[in-house]
This record gives structure tokens, C-alpha cells and sequence, in this order.
């Protein structure tokens, strides 16, 4: 288990780690989720041994890893750009790490073979990694990372760099490869579908402290606050909790609220409305907008009911 006790660092007056505490269990993924400066990276490089934290402890299996030289605590770090060295083939990049640790070249090469082949990359070992697409580079970064065995790995937005498809489609075969290598990890991430997608559980940092962690689902049935609300991407934020599209009626029989905004969507279309100085925003699907046969436009009224019973309460309230 990886546990991370009361970190504490500052940059001049900007604070990006302000007492945080987490842990992870083996085999275990989780995100950290926050906006750009919120301390996700600078937490990786401390956990890495690239930044020394000012005050607290970083222990894994138990061992206090805080003052250990990056080559000693047997972590693998996986940067957004892949980091991969374009002087050098395929099977050498996943090499690289074992023949570093003075493995016989021969079994290192064996050994990278064999992590290429489980990522579907056999036959890929003699070509140059700038031949490679981005989802090639991505995996062969992965066998890197794998091949050496390590007991925690760290993941710096490793799909940032890739197109919306790719990072799509990659992300249930990482998670599986995650899963059976057996080795926890930390993802930093900005992208909350990302981070719900990839993590058991997801710590929501802003400005260097944990607002809220917990399992995806656990944090969208009750977000600690308004602001991981939003974060998190729910609309119809109140002072007391979330109004999900199901508390939303609509009809002739509910007071008019004013069309601010209509956009389309793949399948329906998304609606801007104010009601008595309240925002809210809906996303129909082809088939409730059909009840609207002259369509929706912006400056008319529509009957918008809300059911209150339906609100998710924030978990701190």
C-alpha cells in the first residue's frame, strides 16, 4: 500500500500540497482529479523522489520512501509525452529500464519482447518510435513502464497528447492491462471521464488539499460541495445540491421559464433557460424535443417545472 501522511509544499507563497494525506491499496488505480495548479503533478514528483516535500512521509509496503533517491523506490513514472528516446528502436525503449539495472542484455530484450507481444505490439521491435502512431507510442511507453516490474506506477495525463477516438478506445484496454499487472497506480488527470473511467477512486484536489475521494459513482451520488459539483461536470447546481435532468418537468402546466440558448446536439439538443433569476441548463434527446414541433429558439417561454425531490444532496451539507 502506498500511503502518502501529511504532505506539506509550498513554491514561494503558492502552496500545492497543504497537508494531504491519501493512500493506495495494491492493485489499486486511483485519479487525481483537479484543475491546472491544483498540485497533481508536484504530488507525482514527490511520490516519484523528482521533488522532496517539505514536511510528511511518503511510505510504500510500509518502508518511509521520503528520502530515497528516485532509482531506489522502484517506481515507474509515465509522462504525457511518452518520454520515449527517438535514437533508439522499439524493443530498446522498452529495454531501457532493465539494462539501466544491469539485467544481461539478452533476457532484457526477451523480457521487452514478451511485454511488446501483450500489448499487441509483436513484430514492432526494430522499427523507430517516431515511425509510430500516437496509441503505438502510448503502448510501447506502457511496456516500458510494465517491463521493470514496479511496485507503484505513476501517470502523468498519459492520453492528453492523443486525439478524442484514440484516447477513447485505449482507455478499457489500459485499464485491463492495469488490472492484471496488479500494480497500483496514480493517474493525474483534468479530465473528469478520464479519471472515472480509468480509477477506482478519485481524489478531487484543489489548491494542494483532497476536497473529496471516493469511488466515481460515490462522488456522483453525493459531491461533497458545490464547487467538486461543478468540477465533476453536473449542471443546475443549488446552494443545498444538484438538480439532475430527471427533476426537470416540462409542460403548459408549469411556470414559463425564458429560452436563453439552444444548441445541437448528436442526438437532441441542449437548452439554456432562466426561470425567476435561476440558470439552468437541460439536454433533450431527439425524442423530448419532438414535443416541441415548432422547435425551441431563444426569447420564448416554456412551462418548466422542477421536482425537489429528486435533488442530490451535497455529502457535506
Amino acid at each position: 500500500m502506498l500511503e502518502l501522511v501529511n504532505l506539506c509544499k509550498a513554491f514561494g507563497q503558492r502552496v500545492v500540497a497543504d497537508h494531504l494525506s491519501l493512500n493506495v491499496a495494491d492493485g489499486e488505480t486511483l485519479a487525481l482529479l483537479g484543475p491546472s495548479g491544483c498540485g497533481k503533478s508536484t504530488l507525482l514528483k514527490m511520490i516519484a523522489g523528482l521533488e522532496r516535500p517539505d514536511a510528511g512521509q511518503i511510505r510504500l509496503g510500509g518502508v518511509d520512501l521520503t528520502a530515497l533517491a528516485p532509482e531506489a523506490r522502484q517506481v515507474a513514472l509515465m509522462f504525457q509525452d511518452f518520454a520515449l528516446f527517438p535514437h533508439l528502436d522499439v524493443r530498446d525503449n522498452v529495454a531501457f529500464g532493465l539494462i539501466e539495472r544491469r539485467l544481461p542484455r539478452r533476457e532484457a530484450y526477451a523480457r521487452a519482447e514478451r511485454a511488446l507481444a501483450e500489448l499487441g505490439l509483436a513484430g514492432y521491435e526494430a522499427r523507430r518510435v517516431w515511425t509510430l502512431s500516437g496509441g503505438e507510442q502510448q503502448r510501447v511507453a506502457l511496456a516500458r513502464a510494465l517491463v521493470t516490474s514496479p511496485r507503484l506506477l505513476l501517470l502523468d495525463e498519459p492520453f492528453s497528447s492523443l486525439d478524442a477516438h484514440l484516447r477513447q478506445s485505449l482507455q478499457a484496454e489500459f485499464r485491463r492491462r492495469l488490472a492484471a499487472a496488479r500494480i497500483p497506480a496514480i493517474l493525474v488527470t483534468h479530465d473528469r471521464a478520464e479519471a472515472f473511467a480509468l480509477a477506482d477512486r478519485v481524489a478531487v484536489l484543489q489548491q494542494g488539499r483532497v476536497v473529496q475521494c471516493g469511488r466515481p459513482q460515490e462522488l456522483l451520488a453525493a459531491p461533497r460541495n458545490a464547487w467538486v459539483a461543478s468540477f465533476i461536470g453536473y449542471h443546475n447546481v443549488l446552494d443545498d445540491g444538484v438538480l439532475p435532468e430527471q427533476a426537470f418537468l416540462l409542460g403548459p402546466a408549469h411556470p414559463p421559464a425564458r429560452v436563453e440558448r439552444v444548441d445541437s446536439l448528436s442526438e437532441g439538443i441542449r437548452v439554456e433557460l432562466t426561470q425567476q433569476a435561476a440558470h439552468f441548463t437541460l439536454t433533450l434527446s431527439a425524442r423530448e424535443a419532438a414535443q416541441f414541433p415548432e422547435g425551441l429558439r431563444a426569447g420564448q417561454d416554456i412551462g418548466l417545472g422542477i421536482d425537489r425531490s429528486r435533488l442530490i444532496r451535497f455529502a457535506g451539507a
